[in-house]
């Protein structure tokens, strides 16, 4: 994930200039539709039994999920086409947003997981 949100460039932007932001002490990862720059992930699946979920990294340059994460289902939810990182388990601000290497179709109750260390999280 190297697309950073306009929120975290201006916490970067603000770090890199002594101005110390308040930086998120827990980030939960989030699935959608779409993504940009300035709302990070987008189409969250809503009514499905879906919820963000915590992720924890590990790393001294490149960041890396260190246990897998799992996003549980209980109706259908469509396609899933994007990834990203949030602040807070619902609401909050976003972080960064990615495509998914491959699309997940979610066509009813099911589990979508993502792999430890398959979450990649660079400053590029």
């Amino acid at each position: 994930m190297t697309d950073l949100t306009d929120h975290a460039k201006n916490l970067l932007s603000r770090a890199l200039c002594a101005r110390g932001p308040a930086l998120p002490t827990a980030v939960w990862a989030a699935l959608g539709t779409g993504g940009s720059d300035a709302t990070g992930v987008t189409g969250e699946p809503a009514g499905t039994g879906y919820a963000r979920q915590r992720a924890n990294f590990t790393g001294t340059g490149q960041q890396r999920n260190s246990a897998s994460l799992s996003f549980t289902f209980t109706a259908a939810a469509g396609t899933i086409t994007h990834i990203g990182l949030f602040d807070a388990a619902s609401g909050g601000n976003p972080l960064t947003w990615s495509t998914l290497s491959s699309p997940v179709t979610v066509a009813g109750p099911g589990t979508v997981t993502i792999a430890a260390n398959a979450l990649t999280v660079t400053a590029d």
